[in-house]
C-alpha cells in the first residue's frame, strides 16, 4: 500500500464519484480505477458500492476512511511546517494538545509563554494524550497538555487544573431543564456517546471508568472517532456526552449543558514534558502553566 492509494482513494470519497475524483486529480478514470480495486485487493475487501449512484463506502470502506484520513492530513502538514520553520528560522517548541484544551484558558497560557520567550516559535499539534507520549520521546514535540496520566519513566507530568465535566443534553430531554447539577447516577439507562474511538486509551477511557466509579450502567454506549460527531450525534437525540467544561462554550441551539456531579466527575489538564529537560523554554512553558492556573496545582 502506498500513500498515492490512499489519497486517490480520499478524493473519490470527496467527489463522490470516480470521474469527479479523477478529474480533481488530473488523471483518467481507468488508472484511477485500476488503483482503487489494486488497494481492495491487497486488504481483501471491498471499499465500494459500485451499483449505487453516487458510490458509497462499504463498512470495510468507512473503517478505512476514518484509518486514511487523519494519516495523510497529517503527511500534508509536513511540507507546510519545514517551509515555515525555514522562513522562520527561529527555534522552535511544540506543544501537542487535545482538541478539547483549545476551547479553555490553554491560549491564555501560550500567550504568557510567548512574553516569556519572545524570540521563540510555538507550534500547536493536535494528538490524544497517547499520541503525545510517543512524540515527547522521538523529539516530535517539546510539552504536551493532555488528560489522561500515563505512567512513563521518560516523561514527567504536573497536573495543572481539575476542570469540571459537563452533561451536554438534547434540548428537548426533560434532563435539559433546570440549571442544578446533574447526578451522575441519572445516567443510569442512557444511551451514552464517548470519544475518541480509536487509538485507547483515551478520554473515553476516563469517562468510562467515571460511570463504573459511581456504579452506573447505561443501556448503550456508542463510541465515535471526534467529539464533534459526539455533540452532533447528541444535538440529533441520539444520546447523551460528558465533555470538559471548556466545551460547553460552543453553543449549539440543539445542546443544553449541565454540571455534572459525582465522584470523579472532573478532567485534569495535565503538563507532559520530558524528564531532565531543563531549556530555558521547557521551563517558562512550565511557569507559564502555574501562572494560568495558579489555584489548582498539585502533584501528577
Amino acid at each position: 500500500m502506498e500513500i498515492r492509494h490512499l489519497r486517490y482513494f480520499l478524493a473519490v470519497i470527496e467527489q463522490r464519484g470516480f470521474t469527479r475524483a479523477a478529474d480533481y486529480l488530473g488523471v483518467s478514470q481507468p488508472p484511477l480505477s485500476r488503483q482503487i480495486r489494486d488497494l481492495e485487493i491487497e486488504l481483501g475487501v471491498d471499499l465500494f458500492e459500485r451499483s449505487t449512484r453516487p458510490v458509497q463506502l462499504t463498512d470495510a470502506g468507512r473503517l478505512l476512511f476514518e484509518q486514511a484520513a487523519p494519516v495523510v492530513a497529517a503527511l500534508d502538514q509536513i511540507k507546510p511546517t519545514i517551509r515555515r520553520w525555514k522562513q522562520a528560522r527561529r527555534p522552535r517548541f511544540a506543544v501537542g494538545v487535545v482538541g478539547s484544551i483549545l476551547h479553555g484558558d490553554m491560549p491564555k497560557m501560550i500567550r504568557g509563554f510567548r512574553t516569556m520567550m519572545p524570540d521563540v516559535e510555538v507550534e500547536l499539534v493536535e494528538m490524544i494524550t497517547l499520541e503525545q507520549v510517543a512524540a515527547l520521546k522521538t523529539g516530535r514535540i517539546d510539552a504536551g497538555l493532555g488528560r489522561l496520566g500515563l505512567d512513563d519513566p521518560a516523561i514527567v507530568r504536573e497536573v495543572l487544573f481539575e476542570e469540571p465535566l459537563m452533561l451536554a443534553i438534547p434540548a428537548e430531554s426533560p434532563l435539559a431543564a433546570g440549571e442544578s447539577a446533574v447526578p451522575v447516577t441519572t445516567l443510569e439507562g442512557a444511551r451514552i456517546i464517548v470519544y475518541p474511538s480509536q487509538p485507547r486509551p483515551s478520554y473515553a477511557d476516563q469517562i468510562l471508568t467515571l460511570l463504573a466509579r459511581n456504579a452506573v450502567i447505561p443501556a448503550a454506549v456508542r463510541e465515535v472517532r471526534e467529539v464533534q460527531t459526539a455533540l452532533g450525534l447528541v444535538a440529533i437525540g441520539e444520546g447523551l456526552a460528558i465533555v470538559p467544561e471548556a466545551l460547553s462554550q460552543t453553543r449549539h441551539g440543539s445542546i443544553v449543558y449541565r454540571r455534572l456531579e459525582g465522584a470523579g466527575a472532573m478532567s485534569p489538564v495535565i503538563l507532559s514534558q520530558r524528564v531532565g529537560d531543563n531549556s530555558a523554554a521547557a521551563k517558562a512553558f512550565r511557569a507559564a502553566g502555574r501562572e494560568t492556573w495558579p489555584t489548582h496545582q498539585k502533584g501528577a
